[in-house]
């Protein structure tokens, strides 16, 4: 079976429930009105039986039946029988009455051949145990033919006003729901060559602004991830491309002639630092998606983040000394991390921070203990980075350098991406800062259990 759609499901929830709460009034009405009726019928009955009482007051008077019969003219719906102590039955004032009647004392309905009447039983003389006894019977038909007319007005009510609401319902549900159908639009347009599409939110209604904003998130996210896809796919082919057009041309020119055995060893062992290269960028690509898809680990270790970066500083030791830098480190603080993690990453920003450090310049490391994390900077003087790059620097293949070399062997622009990736495996963030002479690459990160 199909599905109902849901301004269907909720017109007919509107339907529903106005049936159900006209029902409720209907039927709280029609008790109403009919508990007012015997109320009445009540007051008039106990009015007839005090006239009554009067009338007969005195069984052996010559005219009490005269006055019975008076009493009886002034309402023409109501009729009497009188009946003895011992149950025999006395009087009638109509040959139409039933022979059996209610015989319990107070007031009772009672239907006989089409009629209804209200009984009403009650004793001729109140002080006489043995008192004969009166049944006043009014005809109520009237009373009776109203109600059931109000009860199908009810039913006609409850199915008009179920029906005009079922419409109203779904034309209201349908206008309330346009944008959720603009929303469905926007949607079944988004393609690759479509991710620019957005939902106007300031027309959406309060319900659904927030939906349309996080919906247009998601799209700026797909919009910016695909992207960076594309970017990151002709990035690949434009590293890949020189090493390989080298490695093609080299071997060619080596085999175009015969040469000697040391020149074949050069040949080939200039062809291996190329494919080193390419390796090793292929590896930092396969560590950058498996970072992209969650699945770098990182061990849990204690590690002194102070020893870690004074082993890596002896490393870059000379490198600064033959460019005449000083390198130094400040505080200390205990991490629970991956230590190869933790050194690679320190490691990119340290020779970043070389490479990018004039002649007779400064690299520093300073570590900030805090209570529940610490950070780890790792500055140095020279020329800054402009405001606009600075979101840029962890981009994969991005060089701020603008005089970048295709293919080189030596930089591929993963360093910064690969430091990234290490950091948020660890919970933490790393920026960068750029002023007064000085750049500045911060990590935060949480110490761990």
């Amino acid at each position: 079976m199909r599905r109902l759609s849901l301004s269907s499901r909720l017109a007919l929830l509107f339907a529903a429930c106005t049936a159900v709460v006209s029902l409720f009034a209907g039927v709280l009405f029609s008790s109403a009105s009919e508990a007012h009726f015997i109320e009445l019928d009540q007051q008039l009955l106990d009015g007839k039986l005090i006239g009554l009482r009067r009338a007969l007051h005195d069984l052996q008077s010559s005219d009490s039946q005269v006055r019975l019969a008076e009493e009886l003219s002034r309402q023409a719906d109501l009729s009497l029988r009188i009946t003895g102590s011992d149950g025999k039955r006395w009087y009638d004032s109509s040959t139409q009455l039933p022979d059996e009647l209610p015989r319990q004392p107070g007031l009772s309905t009672l239907n006989h051949d089409g009629t209804d009447y209200r009984v009403l039983n009650a004793p001729l003389f109140t002080d006489k145990p043995d008192s004969p006894q009166l049944t006043l019977l009014l005809d109520i038909t009237h009373h009776q033919h109203f109600l059931q007319r109000m009860q199908h007005l009810i039913w006609l009510t409850v199915g008009l006003s179920a029906l005009a609401t079922a419409l109203l319902g779904a034309w209201a549900a349908r206008s309330g729901l346009r944008p959720l159908r603009r929303m469905s639009a926007v949607a079944s347009g988004v393609s690759a060559q479509s991710l620019n599409a957005r939902l106007p939110e300031d027309d959406m209604p309060p319900e659904l602004a927030e939906m349309a904003h996080n919906f247009n998130a998601m799209l700026g996210r797909l919009d910016d991830s695909f992207q960076r896809l594309s970017a990151f796919s002709a990035d690949i082919a434009h590293e890949l491309r020189t090493p390989l057009s080298n490695l093609l041309t080299h071997t060619q020119v080596t085999l175009t002639r015969p040469r000697p055995i040391e020149d074949y060893r050069e040949a080939l062992h200039s062809n291996l630092e190329e494919l080193q290269w390419m390796a090793q960028l292929v590896n930092d690509m396969l560590y950058l998606a498996k970072a992209d898809h969650g699945l770098l680990m990182p061990k849990r270790e204690s590690l002194d983040l102070a020893e870690e970066a004074d082993v890596l500083l002896e490393f870059f030791a000379p490198l600064a000394e033959d460019a005449q830098m000083t390198l130094s480190r400040e505080g200390s603080a205990r991490i629970n991390g991956d230590r190869s993690m933790l050194r690679r990453a320190l490691s990119n920003l340290l020779d970043n921070a070389l490479r990018f450090t004039p002649v007779q310049g400064d690299v520093r490391v300073k570590i900030v203990d805090q209570p529940k994390d610490l950070s780890l900077t790792v500055e140095n003087s020279g020329a800054g980075v402009c405001a606009e790059l600075l979101p840029r620097l962890f981009d994969r293949f991005y060089r701020a350098d603008p005089s970048r070399h295709e293919g080189s062997s030596e930089h591929a622009g993963l360093g910064l991406a690969i430091t990234q990736s290490i950091v948020r495996a660890h919970g933490g963030q790393i920026h960068c800062e750029s002023a007064d002479g000085w750049t500045r690459f911060v990590i935060e990160l949480p110490k761990g259990d």
